[in-house]
């Protein structure tokens, strides 16, 4: 008997969705960063076992703060999916569960298996508790999330609903990640493979290096630069066994501009030489990276850029 099935990973942003995607599927496909709105677009990462091959989509965090056309985009990009899965992993910060995490619960379905993820366990194991005050902590919080939603915050309608398991658990721990996978193969319908085993992602190299450069552009500049950046790729071509990526890097102000370039350029010169090694590791091969910065003002409220993007 073979399972098969697409399971969605939602959340608020920062709660370790991507990494966790990428240590599902054992590879990075993804990118991860302290930065809120890290993901933008619904990346699909695959894992094939002897039995089971799941389909991960791994969703923009939902905004419940920022209104933009960029956040609606994020939003909808969230909600379409949950329409066409099969079980939904929602991802929340072990020993927290606030607004912001109700909100999301609102959204979710009540007609799907819900597996609630309790992720980030070991930064709750290293607050300055004792380990036995630390597991009751944790087991308190299990049965105070093991409520009907409606008590959680959710909506009134969901007062019959519940979370069909509870998994605390490290995406950082191979422990745990396996752990996870092991429960969610009992929800996956029966079926055929839809992939090629030795599939990760259905997103093209092009797209990949995209998100590879943006995510060393949210790793060198911290939190100097605000979350309206984003990564065009002007050519992408094989030049014999190379790849030869010209990109351009949009920003929202002039100010934004020099913070990527850097004194001198240095700073742009470590972004572009760290996103090519990160490139040649994934494409397993040479990559000649070209890079430059645009200013283009309210690109992430402008609508046809966002369509340009795959964003709207």
């Amino acid at each position: 008997m073979f399972r098969c099935g697409t399971i969605a990973i939602v959340g608020r942003p920062n709660m370790g969705k991507s990494t966790l995607l990428n240590a599902l599927v054992g590879q990075k496909i993804s990118i991860t960063s302290r930065k809120a709105q890290t993901t933008r677009h619904r990346i699909l990462g695959i894992q094939t076992r002897e039995q089971a091959q799941f389909v991960f989509i791994d969703t923009p965090g939902f905004q419940t703060r920022l209104v933009s056309t960029l956040n609606k985009a994020l939003n909808r990009a969230v909600t379409t999916t949950l329409q066409d899965v099969n079980v939904v992993c929602f991802i929340i910060e072990a020993g927290y569960f606030g607004e912001d995490d109700a909100k999301v619960l609102r959204l979710l379905p009540d007609d799907l298996p819900v597996i609630l993820v309790l992720n980030k366990l070991d930064l709750f194991a290293n607050r300055s508790e004792s380990p036995e005050e630390r597991d009751r902590s944790l087991l308190e919080f299990m049965a105070k999330m093991g409520q009907p939603w409606s008590e959680l915050g959710g909506r009134p309608e969901q007062s019959e609903t519940a979370f069909a398991e509870i998994v605390p658990m490290s995406g950082k721990n191979p422990h745990d990640v396996q752990r996870l996978l092991d429960i969610l193969e009992e929800y996956l319908p029966e079926g055929e493979a839809r992939y090629d085993p030795e599939t990760l992602t259905d997103r093209s190299e092009r797209f990949l290096a995209a998100e590879i450069l943006r995510e060393k552009i949210f790793r060198f500049t911290g939190e100097e630069l605000p979350y309206t950046s984003t990564v065009v790729i002007d050519q992408f071509k094989m030049d014999g066994r190379m790849r030869r990526i010209a990109a351009t890097i949009l920003v929202d102000r002039d100010s934004h501009k020099a913070m990527i370039i850097g004194e001198k350029g240095e700073r742009l010169k470590k972004i572009s030489t760290e996103a090519r090694l990160d490139m040649e590791k994934l494409f397993d091969g040479k990559v000649f990276l070209e890079t430059w910065v645009k200013v283009k003002r309210g690109w992430a409220d402008d609508r046809a850029e966002l369509r340009a993007q795959g964003l709207e």
